[in-house]
């Protein structure tokens, strides 16, 4: 096995244990936080923010970002010729979480708009690492075969 994907495996396995306690604590992660964040976005549009960003947006672009590392390292530890796989890992994972916090977690909030932001970073985290395997040189072979 290469060394690339062996350090794959283990930032897959760091990354699962993070998103797991994520997705699945009992209360929002962010509910110590919701009302500093909607304050400070009410102060900051005065000065040139968009009305759009509001907490909503940015609680939809976390999940986007959140789902980018599963993607990315589902392709490359897989490969390019399987880069779709971090796409359906992405999509069938966040379909998994928002079952489990509407069966188990009555203070989370299960979406389809979280299956679908989760999903759409899955996807973009694939086809990033697809575009930089794809562009990515080959390394020569260090040491050349011997023969007699």
């Amino acid at each position: 096995m290469r060394p690339r994907r062996r350090v794959a495996r283990w930032e897959f396995t760091a990354y699962a244990i993070i998103l797991g306690a994520t997705a699945l604590w009992p209360v929002p992660v962010d509910r110590a936080g919701a009302g500093l964040l909607a304050k400070a976005l009410k102060k900051l549009h005065p000065w040139g923010l968009p009305e759009w960003i509001d907490y909503a947006f940015v609680e939809s672009a976390s999940n986007v970002i959140l789902f980018v590392p599963l993607g990315a390292l589902v392709v490359w530890i897989l490969g390019r010729r399987y880069w779709w796989a971090g796409v359906a890992a992405g999509m069938l994972l966040s379909g998994v979480i928002e079952l489990a916090q509407f069966l188990f977690l009555p203070a989370r909030y299960p979406t389809l708009l979280d299956v679908a932001a989760n999903t759409a970073g899955a996807t973009l985290g694939s086809l990033l690492t697809l575009l930089v395997m794809t562009l990515r040189k080959p390394v020569p072979n260090a040491s050349p075969t011997r023969t007699l």
